[in-house]
């Protein structure tokens, strides 16, 4: 486990002192901006309901961010309490505010992930994979901005990802005894937006 943790803090000092530069710092900012609250995800999720093409995915979408704050911002991370880490890290300094919760797991990157998962398997493919890219540039913007470990962006990553299949196994069964009629009944992949 130390070795993990010294991995963890290497990784950040090596990011902080390597690829932080005034333009990109500008840009990741505002990535990782997009995320608070799940804004960018909120956004996407209304647009998706908007369409009754694009509703399931839509309503599978907002089940996965629903999860995802109740299982991590209400759950997980107040269980573990892992302390963020530029408190931690000598010599490693946030380029944004500090957070006001825990830093275990990433909640910007279990959203992202929830939700690009879900469209990853509900979408075309040109739409599904740019999410699936977003949500790991998400991650790594907090990797960047210094107010996560790699290790908090990787477990919501897979937390998320876990989400995202538990609820689009909750929407599809729903859907199914609710409307056995339906004629989406195979969800299949939606061919064009």
């Amino acid at each position: 486990m130390e070795k993990l943790l010294q991995l963890d803090e290497n990784i950040l000092l090596w990011i902080q002192d390597n690829l932080r530069i005034d333009f990109l710092d500008w840009i990741m900012k505002t990535i990782t901006g997009l995320g608070d609250g799940g804004f960018i995800w909120i956004i996407l999720t209304a647009l998706l309901l908007l369409f009754r093409k694009t509703r399931f995915a839509g309503a599978t979408s907002a089940l996965s961010m629903i999860l995802t704050l109740l299982v991590v911002n209400l759950g997980i991370k107040n269980i573990v309490a892992r302390t963020r880490p530029y408190e931690a890290i000598e010599g490693l300094e946030r380029i944004i505010e500090a957070q006001s919760d825990f830093s275990f797991p990433s909640g910007h990157t279990a959203h992202s992930f929830a939700v690009a998962v879900v469209l990853f398997m509900l979408l075309p493919k040109k739409w599904g994979i740019t999410t699936l890219v977003f949500a790991f540039i998400m991650g790594f913007t907090r990797l960047y901005v210094g107010v996560h470990y790699p290790t908090d962006v990787i477990g919501g990553a897979l937390i998320g990802t876990v989400i995202a299949i538990i609820s689009l196994c909750i929407t599809r069964y729903i859907r199914n005894k609710l409307w056995p009629d339906n004629p989406m009944q195979k969800d299949e992949k939606i061919d064009e937006i």
